[in-house]
């Protein structure tokens, strides 16, 4: 399992065992170290401490296998210190030990950061609340940057940063999960603590979990995002004000390291702000900036290029910038990045992150700054605006909706990129409420999808609702307000299993951490209190954000076309993946797999080559599904793809 995780840390390793109580069970710690804060030896992990204060002084007393950085570590520090605490590192992972002394598992409200860890208390005693001797303590940090897959068997229970590790136990079933395969399709990410794995999740984001004698005791959510935070009274200048000093100090908690930090920098208000404040926070220091192009500097589907912006950023900012322009051979590296990903989502844009991570490994990099969140704190998605739009035609009979449902039905979403933007937008106007509200993160017609599966696939999926997952999430928002309660979704979902699982994962496989200052907890909240008019107004996204970067940024790039961080994929299906597709969705291949009819796969692609359909993410996903189970499933595991 460590060796299988080794591209996460390539700067060392380390496997620890000890004893349970009783004499029955085992507890085994493996670590991959990605040395960030503290690169010498003193770092490396299963961490102990040695500590009066922590009644500790030994491995089998207090152990810590730690992904991430904490953020606020030099404050707790020193209150620790205050508090009679004597550290052996200048590690964050140490304080993480030395707090879970200190303070029990009430701790977890006060650590802001990006993590996933697991600790062990085998001390004789002075525990605190629910946890025995021998426990140990799972957690996932609140907004879900870092991953932690469980799974159970009949020896126990195990954990890891990813399912590529517990796959090397061959213990573990590897039984796929058919309604998470359906959620798939429908979002291109699997929604929740499920994966395709039937008998492995995930710990999902802000929760916690004991183990105890090889088997998961409790489990609990110990931070939820805020839903029904009070409005601030303020104008949208003063707001914007907050803001910018928000992302400034978020920035400059992340900037914390002890070796070389970089940034994304696509030209868009997301990245630039980001690089903006860094900038702002080390005035005078050599900062490397990374960006993805195409060769001849086009765009695709209606948008233009990112690179001419990055460029002219970069040279007012005094950065440096590093791009990486690619050409039709990209598609080279789809198998890798599934294979990185550990999950088939059916989004091709990871390739980009991971084509920079390794840029900025070879460059010496180890930490990259990236501006993911910002879409999803302030407004910035296409479906923001189309839901602001709303209110021009949901006061339509539900007659006259289905209409317009089925013209966009009929359209099948083909034509120019703004037609397929239309016919989305209004492709579940007969719905009502949240079911409408959840539909703007479906891909792709249900019908479109339900037709594809075998008749055995179809009886089990007949009663799953496409909406479900976000539904319930839905349950516990306790706001009216539409757009706080997609936000919500978007933060709860989008981001934590979709973009930040892919931002982790991608970056990992060339040992890059990549960290996301617009989910600083102070910042979250703040966007959080800010009333929906801040956020989008018309046809205007992120207004509040873009009135805080008015003194810092262009406003070529503050008002810039909404761009997202993609590929060409409409093209490669229809030219330079044409081959490969024909290959792995071929009819005996299909039928092998025994989860689609062949013929109705067949239909779909030929379809959208000939662009009576736009069925472009629907045959990506099929794709990336059956490569996932040649990888994932299908025995033996296979070595790393590069």
């Amino acid at each position: 399992m460590c060796d299988a995780l080794a591209h996460r840390g390539p700067d060392g390793d380390g496997i620890a065992m000890f004893d349970d109580p009783g004499g029955v069970t085992r507890t085994g710690f493996a670590h991959r170290r990605l040395a960030i804060i503290d690169v010498s030896s003193a770092g490396r992990q299963p961490m102990y401490v040695d500590c009066p204060s922590c009644g500790a002084s030994q491995l089998d007393h207090l152990a810590l296998t730690y992904n991430g950085e904490l953020y606020n570590y030099r404050e707790l520090r020193k209150q620790l210190e205050q508090s009679g605490h004597r550290f052996r590192t200048a590690t964050d992972s140490e304080v993480v030990l030395h707090m879970y002394a200190e303070h029990g598992t009430d701790m977890l409200s006060r650590l802001n950061g990006i993590f996933a860890f697991a600790l062990r208390d085998g001390r004789p005693g002075g525990r605190r609340g629910r946890i025995q001797q021998g426990d140990v303590l799972l957690v996932r940090d609140p907004l879900g940057v870092k991953p932690m897959y469980v799974t159970r068997t009949a020896a126990g229970v195990s954990f890891a940063s990813e399912i590529k590790a517990l796959l090397r136990d061959g213990a573990v079933s590897r039984v796929l999960d058919l309604e998470a395969m359906h959620f798939t399709l429908a979002y291109l990410w699997t929604p929740g603590a499920r994966t395709l794995l039937q008998h492995v999740r995930r710990l999902e984001p802000g929760s916690a979990a004991i183990l105890r004698a090889g088997a998961l005791e409790a489990e609990w959510t110990f931070y939820s995002l805020p839903t029904d935070t009070s409005q601030l009274s303020v104008t949208v200048d003063e707001a914007a004000e907050l803001v910018r000093d928000a992302v400034d100090t978020a920035v400059q908690r992340q900037l914390v390291a002890d070796v070389p930090v970089g940034a994304f920098l696509s030209g868009g208000l997301d990245s630039s702000a980001i690089v903006a404040s860094a900038r702002r926070a080390l005035p005078e220091a050599e900062l490397s900036c990374f960006c993805i192009g195409f060769a001849g500097d086009t765009g695709f589907d209606g948008t233009p290029s990112d690179l001419p912006y990055a460029r002219r950023l970069a040279r007012r900012l005094g950065v440096n910038l590093r791009e990486v322009v690619v050409d039709a051979s990209m598609v080279e590296h789809l198998n890798a990045t599934i294979w990185a990903l550990d999950e088939p989502q059916a989004d091709p844009a990871p390739i980009n992150a991971l084509l920079i991570a390794r840029l900025a490994r070879t460059d010496g990099v180890r930490v990259l700054l990236s501006g993911a969140g910002g879409d999803d704190l302030f407004a910035g998605y296409r479906r923001h605006r189309a839901l602001g739009m709303e209110r021009v035609w949901s006061w339509l009979p539900r007659s006259a909706r289905r209409g317009l449902a089925a013209a966009a039905g009929m359209a099948n979403g083909s034509g120019p990129a703004w037609a397929r933007r239309a016919s989305k937008a209004f492709a579940h106007a007969d719905l009502d409420g949240d079911e409408r509200l959840v539909s703007y993160f479906w891909w792709s017609n249900d019908a479109l999808r339900r037709a594809l599966y075998s008749p055995d696939v179809s009886k089990v999926l007949r009663a799953t609702g496409t909406g479900d997952p976000l539904l319930q999430t839905l349950v516990d928002v306790r706001t009216s307000d539409p757009l706080r309660r997609m936000l919500h979704l978007e933060q709860r979902h989008f981001l934590a299993d979709h973009n930040l699982n892919y931002t982790d994962k991608a970056g990992m496989a060339s040992g890059i951490e990549i960290r996301v200052p617009f989910l600083d907890l102070d910042l979250v909240h703040l966007a959080a209190s800010l009333p929906s008019r801040f956020k989008q107004r018309g046809l205007t996204e992120k207004l509040v954000l873009k009135r805080a970067m008015e003194p810092r940024l262009p406003q070529e790039v503050i008002h810039r076309p909404k761009t997202g961080f993609g590929v060409p994929l409409r093209q490669w299906l229809r030219k330079d993946l044409v081959s490969r597709i024909d290959d792995v969705l071929s009819v005996d291949s299909i039928r092998g797999r025994g989860l689609f009819e062949a013929a109705a796969v067949r239909r779909l692609v030929e379809d959208d080559r000939a662009g009576r359909v736009d069925g472009t993410y629907t045959v990506y996903g099929l794709y990336a599904l059956e490569q996932w189970c040649r990888m994932f499933v299908d025995p033996p595991i296979p070595a790393p793809i590069a």
